[in-house]
């Protein structure tokens, strides 16, 4: 059995890969497009319903600005501020009766500061809010601890105790009452010029306070009213961030001061407490966060420079039960997260160190997808918001869970669809691969019966495609492997003459007939040994590959040689060439020819030189004389010759060490009269010295 896969079972794989890949490309492509369409909308959206709150809430807080400007320039309120300046001074020379004071602390003991300690969690001295003036005890035991709540203290107009402040409360109280209903401030305070708080609409324990001393000097109120009043001028309003506002049981109070006058003097400061609810209600467009495109997520929120929020969270309104648990997942401390839920509001109490949040306080409005503070990750848009006085920014979020929700729908429906298309792939790549492979198995068979020695086999081509194609090569191969065997026949006489190339027919006969030991002695043969000097070092700094190409080019040169002087080659080495001339065919002037060989070599030997910038050279040994050649060898057959003109031939070369052509006696004498010698030495041969001449 063979290994590997089948052709059928290939063609299956290869379908579905195909199949597969192709779906799966278009499917990144769709996710990755449809992600970013998604992505650029939910932002266009996020934009323009951050831009209509920013706007909003700017304008809403302009207006209140404008609104507190305009109402303490109001001749109601200039006339007001007098006669309760006039009342609280009156106030001020009588000490209140021990009743007074009783009653006071009693309020504070058993109503106000419970209160306060269970909302805010904090404990309180049942004595440290208690008004220090005169006056301010005496306002608040009248008009704050006779009433059960505030509404029901805003609805008075009289205390019916029959005093002077009383009385100016009577006929300007309905003034303010009527802003305050048609506002909707939270509260409503005036203020003398020595920062007593001579008035308050809702009568709460801020009325009868004294702003330059503790523990609200250092507040953000009093802030305000130091810089208004220290203007002198009417025509002044300040607005102050969130602070925790003891009287309002520890909420946070946003103020509006602005003095109460006219051109010629001011007599005061009207102060608008405004209410954080209609701030939420700008952000959140009255909780119809639906029907505004925000989704089931989405939201608009307002933060400060200390990173706290300062309109209320989306998911504290909606789901209280999983807030806790989200944001301290997100890193919000528990007791904090606690708080919040305790309250049921996220304002100056939820930590938003968001990107957007940073970008926006940074001056920076953009848009992008970033953590947000409830932890999942958001298409966010963000931007500073244009208050004066107030450093907040707003940031509009939706989760990207919910934005991409298409894309995750898309990706369900394209996991279906390639499911599906694996299944009809594969039934269909079974079915033809039956087709496909039919001829193949016919190819198979025929192949097995050229194998087993039947060359006239044909296979019927019955397609038009590359399967025909190959059945009719292999018709076309068969008929050719017949027509093959001839001309391996007359390749095997091909090679018998190329054997008598490289040795004599004699030699030839009888190494074809089996005969190991080959030799035969040769007369008057002039043999040519020689060797390259200098290119062990000429090659030593070059690559295998070039020093082989370079030697190469030289014993392309000296085969050259050896034809153009018809002399023979008998064998190269690495730097060394063997050559003899009238052993094959025997020659009249074989001593002349392997004499203007050697000089044709050392010829070939300096144009190398030229073209290669090299300094090698040649030294050749010339004898001549009985040679015997004959086969060396049986696996790796070499024609070889040797004797004693070999051997002189050999030594004579390397008489002196230096380069050029080296000749023995005998050549001499036969070449004497053509060429000029100078004597170079001599060497030993069976026992006699045997001259040695340099060919000049």
């Amino acid at each position: 059995m063979r290994g590997g896969l089948s052709i059928q079972s290939k063609l299956l794989i290869m379908l579905l890969a195909v199949s597969l890949i192709s779906s799966v490309v278009v499917g990144i492509i769709g996710y990755v497009s449809g992600r970013e369409s998604l992505r650029a909308a939910a932002i266009d959206q996020l934009t323009t319903i951050r831009e209509l709150r920013t706007g909003e809430v700017e304008n809403f807080i302009s207006s209140a600005e404008r609104g507190v400007l305009l109402d303490s320039r109001n001749l109601s309120a200039q006339t007001a501020s007098i006669a309760f300046n006039a009342a609280w001074e009156e106030l001020q020379a009588q000490e209140p009766t021990p009743e007074v004071d009783e009653g006071l602390e009693a309020y504070y003991r058993d109503v106000f500061v419970p209160d306060y300690e269970a909302r805010s969690q904090r404990d309180q001295s049942d004595t440290a809010l208690i008004p220090e003036s005169a006056a301010g005890r005496y306002l608040q035991y009248h008009y704050t601890a006779q009433f059960a709540d505030f509404d029901e203290a805003l609805a008075t107009a009289d205390a019916g105790d029959g005093s002077a402040w009383s009385a100016a409360h009577a006929r300007y109280h309905d003034y303010f009452q009527r802003l305050v209903e048609s506002v909707g401030y939270e509260d409503l305070l005036v203020l003398n010029l020595e920062g007593d708080v001579v008035y308050s609409a809702y009568k709460g324990i801020d009325f009868g306070i004294d702003l330059e001393s503790a523990p609200y000097r250092d507040s953000a109120l009093a802030d305000a009213y130091n810089a208004v009043v220290a203007t002198n001028s009417a025509m002044t309003v300040e607005i102050r961030d969130l602070e925790r506002w003891a009287p309002s049981l520890g909420r946070h109070a946003l103020w509006v001061v602005s003095p109460i006058g006219n051109d010629d003097r001011i007599t005061g400061a009207l102060t608008a407490q405004i209410s954080l609810d209609q701030v939420n209600a700008v952000m959140s467009g009255n909780q119809r966060w639906n029907e505004q495109g925000l989704g089931d997520t989405g939201e608009v929120y307002l933060a400060g420079r200390d990173d706290l929020m300062r309109s209320v969270s989306r998911e504290i309104v909606e789901s209280p039960e999983t807030y806790e648990a989200d944001v301290i997942a997100n890193g919000t401390p528990p007791e904090v997260a606690e708080r919040m839920v305790f309250v049921g509001g996220t304002v100056g109490l939820q930590p938003v160190s968001t990107f957007a949040v940073n970008e926006a306080q940074a001056g920076r409005t953009g848009a992008g997808i970033a953590q947000e503070y409830i932890g999942a990750e958001s298409i966010v848009a963000y931007t500073p918001v244009d208050i004066p006085g107030l450093n907040w920014v707003a940031v509009a979020r939706i989760d990207t869970a919910e934005a991409f929700a298409p894309v995750a729908d898309f990706t369900r429906t394209l996991v279906l669809s390639l499911l599906a298309i694996v299944l009809v792939v594969s039934v269909l790549s079974l079915l033809l691969a039956q087709v496909f492979t039919r001829p193949i198995r016919r190819l198979v068979e025929a192949v097995r019966r050229v194998a087993g020695g039947d060359l006239a086999v044909q296979v019927p081509v019955d397609s038009r495609d590359e399967i025909g194609d190959l059945g009719s090569a292999f018709n076309d191969m068969a008929s050719g492997l017949r027509f093959k065997q001839d001309l391996i026949d007359e390749q095997q006489e091909e090679n018998q003459r190329l054997m008598l190339t490289l040795m004599p027919e004699a030699v030839a006969r009888r190494y074809k007939d089996g005969e190991e030991t080959i030799s035969e002695e040769h007369d008057n043969v002039s043999v040519v040994f020689a060797e390259l000097v200098g290119f062990e070092e000429f090659a030593e700094g070059l690559s295998g590959e070039s020093e082989t190409s370079l030697l190469n080019a030289l014993m392309r040169g000296f085969d050259e040689a050896a034809t153009k002087t018809g002399v023979e080659k008998v064998r190269t080495l690495r730097g060394g060439y063997l050559a003899s001339s009238g052993l094959i065919v025997p020659r009249v002037d074989n001593v002349r020819r392997a004499v203007d060989f050697a000089r044709e070599m050392r010829a070939v030997v300096q144009r190398f030189n030229a073209q290669n910038g090299s300094e090698i050279d040649l030294r050749a040994g010339v004898d001549t004389g009985t040679v015997t050649s004959g086969l060396v060898a049986r696996t790796s057959l070499a024609y070889d010759l040797w004797g004693d003109a070999v051997s002189l031939a050999y030594r004579v070369r390397s008489v002196t060490g230096q380069p050029g052509i080296y000749v023995s006696q005998a050549v001499r004498d036969r070449m004497q009269d053509s060429v000029v010698f100078a004597r170079a030495g001599s060497v030993e041969l069976r026992g006699q010295d045997q001259d040695v001449w340099r060919i000049e």
